[in-house]
């Protein structure tokens, strides 16, 4: 697939001395592809991010977002890349949901009936249309994320870039966000970047994942089923792994090595039928 991303030994120095520096592996996104991010306090996940979305400016090494360097020429690609930053309250500003949300489509000068439609169009995906003519500044934490969720997915960017979206949401509005983006990323093929610290999550809304350590260090890539088996770089990387990777990494040690499993339904099985092979083999014994 078409590569529409690219970091390689990326480096930014913030006023106060701090450094970070992401080698290791390259990180690299394709056209429709899902990348999640992990990695503790102190990694860079969100100055990585700031990095692609040309907020921030690199001080050395090679960043690459859809053929130009974000830092220099965001405004070139701007257009097809939404982002949903880790506090919505600096990225919501004007009075109305309605004003926020129709802001980009207006700024790229879609037509009146047409920024109409998108707008529709997105706050009814994100089940918020009573809420297009209320103030922000009033909503909830979970509103005002699918408000800012709705203004960066209105113009159905390419690229979605999103820092630490479930945050500020509760388990079952995480389900239904995570539902609304895999249905985004499979219906217009949009690539999806996101860091979260809920490695719940992670195996419902990843192709990739990449282990990040501090100071920006890219320590591990992977499907998530290959990533939770990296028991090293996750430790390296202060992460717990989740606990079906755990019981899985205790049954091998018991001596019953089974391919790990990244749910609860698929784990029953994979047990069950262990269980059901060992005593139709005991029975022909």
């Amino acid at each position: 697939m078409e590569e529409i991303v690219r970091i390689k030994d990326l480096g930014f120095r913030y006023p106060d001395g701090t450094s970070l520096r992401f080698e290791g592996e390259d990180f690299t996104v394709h056209k429709g592809e899902r990348v999640v991010m992990l990695g503790p306090n102190g990694s860079g996940k969100s100055t990585l991010l700031s990095l692609l979305l040309g907020l921030l400016r690199a001080s050395g090494g090679e960043v690459d977002v859809m053929g130009v360097d974000p830092g220099k020429d965001y405004e070139k690609v701007r257009e097809r890349i939404g982002a949903l930053l880790q506090n919505p309250d600096l990225q919501i500003i004007a009075p109305r949901v309605w004003d926020d949300v129709s802001f980009s489509a207006r700024n790229y000068g879609y037509g009146k009936q047409k920024t109409d439609e998108l707008v529709g169009d997105v706050l009814k995906r994100l089940e918020i249309e009573h809420l297009k003519d209320k103030v922000p500044h009033y909503l909830s934490g979970g509103e005002k994320t699918k408000v800012a969720l709705a203004g960066a997915l209105v113009t159905k960017p390419e690229l979605l870039i999103l820092d630490e979206p479930f945050e500020h949401i509760d388990p079952m509005c995480r389900t239904e966000m995570i539902r609304l983006l895999n249905s985004v990323n499979r219906e217009n093929g949009t690539a999806i970047i996101l860091s979260t610290h809920n490695m719940n999550t992670v195996p419902l809304i990843a192709d990739t994942v990449y282990l990040m350590a501090v100071g920006g260090r890219i320590v591990g890539k992977g499907t998530p089923k290959e990533v939770f088996s990296m028991t090293g770089a996750l430790a390296e990387c202060h992460i717990e792994p989740p606990v079906l990777g755990e019981l899985f990494a205790e049954l091998k040690k018991l001596g019953v090595d089974l391919d790990p499993s990244l749910n609860i339904k698929d784990a029953a099985l994979t047990i069950a039928n262990h269980m059901l092979s060992s005593e139709d083999k005991a029975g022909h014994g």
